[in-house]
């Protein structure tokens, strides 16, 4: 029988720049190829044809985590050009260490909402990137 290691949140780190993000609620980027079926004669595509790459994503912070960043793009994280670095897996319990990077990352908006009863604020940050490398050694 196969028995594998599923990463749950806790063994999930985030660096964006030097800077470990503590206050990190969720995680999520993704690389998509436009495709196309390419169609001649008959009715059945001869072949699928790809285009642009794209590499795009989004961080849930926490209030304090958004202003260091903010602080860190003087300003505004819309100044910020980055790579980000995300690692799953603990090594001091044994788990094989898996780390992907998102190079070049631009936030693309930083909006703030809370609502009456809330604890604290997430703010999700949508960002595009130039690269996303996989299974980093």
């Amino acid at each position: 029988m196969f028995n594998s290691k599923e990463y749950e949140f806790a063994d999930v780190t985030l660096f964006i720049g030097n800077k470990d993000i503590t206050g990190i609620r969720s995680i999520k980027y993704s690389e998509k190829a436009e495709r196309e079926a390419l169609y001649g004669k008959g009715r059945y595509p001869h072949s699928i044809q790809t285009g642009n790459i794209a590499f795009e994503g989004e961080i849930g912070v926490t209030q304090s985590e958004l202003e260091i960043l903010t602080a860190a793009g003087q300003g505004s994280v819309l100044n910020l050009v980055t790579d980000a670095v995300i690692s799953y897996g603990n090594p001091s319990n044994g788990d094989t260490l898996i780390t992907d990077s998102m190079i070049g990352i631009q936030f693309t908006e930083s909006a703030k909402d809370i609502k009456q009863g809330a604890k604290f604020m997430e703010i999700t940050l949508p960002f595009i990137a130039l690269r996303k490398i996989n299974q980093i050694s």
